[in-house]
């Protein structure tokens, strides 16, 4: 019990000083709010509701606050699939604005269904739908990325997740189908801090996620830490104001994220659970407005 306590004790520590470097990316395009279904899933477990919220500074002092709710079913011992939907508000020098973000739909699939000490294989396959085109405004002056509540595209997401003992381990890729419509300048705007994103072409991302399970004696606590490493595949663009595709240069490249989870289990089918995130290695420019000094959440569920 001792040791499982300075363990997260432990990486409680290493987290806090990552949050105290300014740094960039402890957000991701999505891959973070969706992974395995069936982690700690009891067998008479058919359904699941999480509804909860996480507050992030991002760019320039931009505060976020992101509410989200999730419902999981799960149809067989071997397949699952959940729905989650975002929103946004965002405050900051611009103003306030609050929208709807996304909806993300994904299946989870067992390949196997090992002992605890054997490895045990699933996939995911998802959609990222976006309520808005990214193109918010306030006073008909369209904002830049950090005030949207979307990245306003189609993004497909697939990838794999390795469990083993107390490790889990994830790999995927996120790739984004359109552009989006997004019509900010900072040739126009009353302040250059912020990426010109007007008709925001991304690229994809690769992404890998480790992470380690504590539980406490009394099964009340269970303990989380995970690191986050996010690859973006290429230079973004956007359309300049002579109408002419220009690149983002230093836009691809690593971000590396580090993320301790804490569940409590209040009762059989009932838990709540907080997060602490921040960025430990990031891209010189993300023109995506995912930028977060640090992130923070809350949630709770219910199973049923």
């Amino acid at each position: 019990m001792k040791n499982k306590l300075k363990k997260a004790l432990l990486f409680s520590t290493l987290f806090i000083l990552g949050y105290t470097a300014n740094a960039q990316g402890c957000s991701d395009a999505g891959f973070c709010s969706v992974g395995n279904t069936f982690k700690d899933a009891q067998s008479e477990i058919k359904n699941s509701i999480e509804i909860g919220g996480v507050y992030g500074v991002g760019e320039e002092d931009v505060t976020v606050f992101s509410p989200y709710a999730i419902y999981t079913r799960i149809f067989t011992n071997r397949f699952a699939m959940s729905a989650k939907l975002t929103a946004t508000t965002a405050n900051g020098s611009f103003g306030t604005i609050s929208n709807l973000g996304d909806v993300f739909v994904t299946g989870n699939y067992k390949f196997n269904t090992g002992d605890y000490d054997k490895s045990k294989w699933s996939g995911i396959l998802g959609v990222k739908i976006p309520l808005t085109a990214s193109n918010d405004k306030i006073n008909n002056f369209s904002l830049p990325m950090p005030y949207q509540s979307s990245l306003g595209t189609f993004d497909v997401i697939t990838g794999l997740d390795l469990a083993i003992k107390k490790w889990e381990f994830s790999t995927a890729v996120q790739i984004p189908l359109n552009q989006n419509k997004n019509s900010y300048l900072s040739q126009l705007a009353p302040t250059d801090k912020f990426d010109s994103t007007n008709l925001l072409e991304r690229k994809s991302d690769v992404l890998f996620r480790a992470t380690y399970k504590i539980k406490t004696e009394n099964q009340k606590f269970i303990f989380r830490p995970n690191v986050l490493f996010i690859y973006h595949l290429g230079k973004d663009s956007f359309e300049n104001v002579f109408g002419q595709r220009q690149t983002i240069q230093n836009s691809e490249g690593l971000t590396i994220n580090g993320n301790l989870i804490t569940s409590y289990r209040l009762s059989e089918k009932n838990y709540i659970e907080a997060s602490i995130a921040t960025p430990f290695v990031v891209r010189e420019v993300r023109p995506d407005g995912l930028t977060r000094a640090f992130t923070i959440g809350l949630s709770y569920k219910r199973n049923f």
